[in-house]
């Protein structure tokens, strides 16, 4: 969403974010300006604002020029997501905080203010977390509403959040999948809005891992635990609030209309506590980290290829390219099955004219072709260079991929529930990324 709806917005303000992915300065822009800001962990941000501030024209170009890699779980989400709070949030204390810094027009104050006050959401995410306990903990009715106001009132706001969401930000996102990420890293991001607003140095840089590999299932114990604690609080709150709901609303029926006012909206609670738990128990899903078997991506792209081994020749065509092998689906019988052994062989991708060397380490079936999967062996620098403008640099191959939309958000959850990978998909294989074909 920031790249397809929020970067062409700011476009229009004059506020464009100078994020890292992709981001190009003329350098003599930059010596004027000062070079990188950097007294803060978001030194490409506060660069982009001391050359606005400068008079420099920033612009955003919504095309597909670049690829890179992005965090891989959610470990590395959350490390990524609270270095960006704590860099933003550091504007309030450098000399490029863009409410005060001179030069700024009032819209790109406006526009970046706002980026500022997104992070301090979380804050009020936890508050609506923790007021269902006040019905059961604390006696409290923080909200007084009966079943049919909220019907009336609040169903229809939801429904039409739920309808209009994805539509409004381009498929870019889903009301439901961010609501549960949100939700897991509120906590985390609360405490770091209030630590770096007592405290805005207190951390250093922490890079975000990327091109990692995994074997096994991983669950993050220290993003789920305040969340563990908050579904047992949730779930007794809930039946607290069930006994509470019946009880007094027979109670109602025998005291004064100014008595019965006051306990109006307890019914509210166990509904609230009800879908609060509900959302928890999903989030805490989402923290189960499945394998990532290599560390380099796969692209599913189809190439002719003349394999080579020995007087035998076989052609076939890939299903998965990447910069360190390829699988081949076979357009023939009688290629050798393998065991444990690996078998060498000479492969030639005919599209580009490129001949590599490699071991065939595996063989299987594929929509009832007969596929080989081959690691390439040591490449130079020459090939490496042809293979990563095939793979990366080919004009139109990034595709715009949309999220789900809300109905089929909430079936892959249920199936994500009702069918976890941790019991029914343990051998985890390379997954194929999409791609334009051409």
């Amino acid at each position: 969403m920031f790249y397809r709806q929020i970067q062409p917005i700011r476009d229009g303000a004059g506020s464009v974010i100078c994020s890292g992915t992709s981001f190009v300065v003329r350098r003599t822009a930059l010596e004027a300006a000062g070079g990188f800001v950097t007294d803060s962990l978001s030194e490409d941000y506060f660069t982009g604002i001391r050359l606005s501030a400068q008079g420099y024209r920033l612009l955003y170009l919504d095309e597909k020029l670049s690829a890179g890699l992005a965090a891989e779980n959610i470990a590395a989400h959350a490390l990524q997501r609270l270095r960006w709070a704590r860099g933003t949030l550091q504007a309030f204390f450098i000399k490029s905080n863009p409410l005060t810094i001179p030069g700024l027009k009032p819209l790109q104050r406006l526009a970046h203010f706002e980026g500022l006050l997104h992070w301090f959401t979380s804050i009020s995410q936890v508050g609506f977390l923790l007021m269902p306990l006040a019905y059961s903990f604390l006696g409290v009715i923080p909200l007084r509403a009966t079943s049919h106001e909220l019907l009336y009132y609040f169903l229809p706001y939801y429904l039409v959040q739920l309808t209009v969401f994805s539509w409004l930000n381009y498929r870019s996102r889903s009301a439901l999948l961010s609501g549960i990420y949100t939700l897991v890293l509120c906590f985390p991001l609360a405490l770091t809005v209030v630590q770096v607003m007592l405290n805005p140095f207190s951390k250093g840089f922490s890079v975000t891992p990327k091109g990692t590999a995994s074997d096994r299932f991983s669950f993050n114990w220290n993003l789920a635990w305040p969340l563990l604690i908050l579904f047992v609080a949730t779930a007794v709150s809930l039946w607290v609030n069930l006994g509470m709901c019946m009880i007094k609303g027979a109670w109602q029926q025998t005291v004064t209309p100014e008595v019965a006012v006051q306990v109006k909206g307890v019914g509210l609670g166990w509904i609230w506590s009800a879908y609060n738990l509900m959302m928890i128990g999903i989030a805490l899903l989402i923290l189960l980290d499945v394998p990532r078997p290599h560390p380099h991506e796969w692209f599913d792209l189809r190439r002719t290829v003349k394999l080579t081994e020995g007087d035998r020749t076989f052609w076939g065509i890939t299903t998965m390219i990447s910069e360190v092998g390829l699988e081949v689906a076979l357009t023939q019988a009688g290629f050798p099955d393998l065991a444990d052994e690996q078998l060498p062989l000479t492969l030639e991708i005919l599209e580009s004219g490129l001949i590599l060397h490699g071991q065939a380490i595996r063989t299987g079936y594929r929509d009832e072709f007969p596929t080989v999967r081959i690691f390439f062996e040591q490449l130079t620098l020459a090939q490496q260079r042809q293979l990563v403008e095939m793979l990366f640099c080919r004009p139109g191959q990034w595709k715009r991929r949309h999220t789900p939309g809300e109905l089929r958000s909430l079936l892959l959850l249920f199936r994500a529930l009702l069918k976890p990978k941790v019991l029914f998909d343990r051998q985890a294989d390379v997954s194929a990324m999409t791609v334009a074909k051409g």
